[in-house]
């Protein structure tokens, strides 16, 4: 277990690196505008499902290797940036679905869920604020490191799941006035896209200058 001025330090430094919005979190918003507070909070819990994923991963050094490798680290990066894109593309395209049938609640909050998972497993940047950020508040002279990991990790989640979560409370509040103007709604589809694909273009590109 980390000491207490180590992991408040850990606190307010994550915290502020949760506030930056970055995929996850824009992915969060656009379900909650798109569906309701319901499937951002789902989206949420997928993005930390994700979060475990990696505190895993870190736990066990999985993350060291990941990073250490050129090529794991490429697939990891192209992965998560061909899902962006492809998330931002579907968004763009998404006009004329609105007309069909709504999936069935249970199969929608699944799919978001599912997806929010992978949002975040294929994220590079959240692997490497796992390999290079957290370990240095871990104290080498203290508790078992994984232990220390795992603490570190959970901290981050729980942050996480507040801070995503008020972005979906606040978000899927809009919603109504969002769906009520088709302009906004247009406009929302298109900044949403472009944000995705954006976002893919850059995480492509992460790391590519170091090749």
């Amino acid at each position: 277990m980390p000491n207490l001025a180590t992991w408040l330090a850990f606190v307010a430094t994550a915290l502020v690196l949760l506030l930056i919005p970055g995929p996850a979190v824009l992915y969060i918003v656009s379900q909650s505008v798109e569906h309701g507070r319901r499937a951002g909070l789902m989206a949420t819990l997928g993005v930390h499902c994700g979060t475990l994923i990696h505190i895993t991963a870190a736990a066990l050094g999985l993350s060291a290797i990941l990073v250490s490798s050129s090529i794991a680290f490429g697939a990891v990066r192209l992965i998560g940036a061909a899902y962006l894109i492809y998330l931002g593309v579907r968004t763009l395209a998404d006009r004329s679905a609105r007309a069909q049938a709504p999936a069935p609640r249970e199969t929608r909050l699944g799919l978001i869920f599912r997806q929010g998972i992978l949002v975040n497993v294929t994220n590079p940047k959240t692997a490497l604020f796992f390999f290079a950020f957290l370990p240095q508040f871990v104290n080498r002279n203290g508790a078992p490191i994984p232990e220390q990991i795992v603490v570190l990790g959970l901290t981050f989640a729980v942050l996480g799941l507040i801070t995503d979560g008020t972005w979906a409370v606040a978000a899927g509040s809009a919603a109504g006035w969002v769906k009520g103007r088709s302009t906004v709604r247009s406009l929302q589809r298109w900044v949403t896209g472009c944000i995705f694909i954006g976002l893919g273009v850059a995480t492509a590109l992460v790391g590519s200058e170091k090749r």
